[in-house]
């Protein structure tokens, strides 16, 4: 074979799979249990979440951290969190999901100024959440949240694994319980589509549930005053792989935190689903976020119980 053959059928084989990415990557913050839910402001600053499983902690209570990217210093901001899982930044405040496990099982709202803290959403028709995972605004103010069950010894109360809306005025409305397990949560630019992952840790093959069930991230169309309408899955793992948080950038693309054991990575995939990219990791992650203001080139990725940050080519 020529070696000019040789050559075109190597570059031709190389673009039909996603690339491996050569970006910087760094660790930052080392001494977590099991890190969750980034999410960044406009000064550098990373709020990050810390699930100390209170069976393996002996009953730690579980951590908030704010991490400096200007110093590479991190402090820890809240102790105890409510076991705060995912985190997200609306309008100078941040708000929590807080799982069970001893936690309060609600979304949390704070003053990120004051630090003053108060109750967002906890109940559904009368009853306490599952165990509130991860969240997502709009620009509108609509507050979307999956609400699985992990972990915890408390009692569950809700017939279904959920994905609701908090309105601005705190209606709160079930979009869907199709999903066994919905996890990490991300929605369009143009806020069309809601992107819920699956990320279901019983095998599919002794899995007898009715519900959508495995690990995949399912597309929703928002429709307004209109059911939410399923549209299908935008892509799917192999048990027991599997993604986690996600996060949609400016352009439309759906990152997400892939639980590999053997090879853990971040994934990059279009909104048809092609993967376009890979970023190998040497812990299994959970959850990323894109940095803010001159930091807007880096990721920040919480791994293991460590947080990671990665300079973008």
């Amino acid at each position: 074979m020529k070696k000019s053959v040789l050559l075109f059928l190597i570059v031709f084989v190389g673009t039909i799979f996603s690339q491996t990415s050569s970006g910087k990557l760094e660790k930052v913050f080392s001494d977590g249990f099991f890190t969750e839910g980034p999410v960044s402001r406009e000064d550098g600053k990373i709020f990050f979440t810390d699930l100390t499983f209170t069976t393996e902690t002996d009953l730690q209570a579980g951590n908030i951290w704010l991490y400096d990217a200007n110093t590479d210093k991190t402090i820890l901001y809240r102790s105890p969190s409510g076991m705060a899982n995912g985190l997200d930044i609306y309008k100078g405040k941040f708000y929590a999901c807080e799982a069970a496990d001893y936690g309060g099982r609600r979304i949390t709202e704070t003053d990120i100024a004051t630090g003053r803290a108060k109750i967002y959403a906890a109940y559904y028709n009368e009853k306490h959440f599952n165990s509130p995972n991860d969240l997502v605004f709009d620009s509108k103010g609509n507050l979307y949240f999956t609400d699985p069950r992990y972990s915890g010894h408390e009692p569950i109360e809700q017939p279904v694994n959920g994905v609701y809306k908090v309105t601005p005025d705190k209606k709160i409305e079930l979009l869907t319980g199709m999903i066994s397990m919905p996890n990490g949560i991300g929605i369009s630019p143009d806020e069309k589509i809601l992107y819920v992952v699956c990320n279901d840790e019983t095998d599919p093959a002794t899995n007898t549930s009715e519900k959508l069930k495995g690990n995949f991230i399912a597309k929703f169309l928002l429709n307004d005053n209109q059911p939410m309408e399923y549209l299908g899955l935008l892509v799917s793992f192999k048990y027991p792989t599997g993604p986690d948080g996600i996060q949609v950038d400016v352009e439309g693309n759906i990152w997400a935190a892939i639980r590999e054991e053997a090879a853990p990575y971040i994934g990059k995939y279009d909104s048809e689903g092609k993967e376009l990219l890979r970023i190998p990791l040497p812990e299994v992650p959970s959850n990323l976020c894109f940095g803010k203001g001159k930091f807007s080139n880096y990721l920040f990725i919480t791994a293991g119980g460590s947080l990671y940050k990665y300079l973008l080519n």
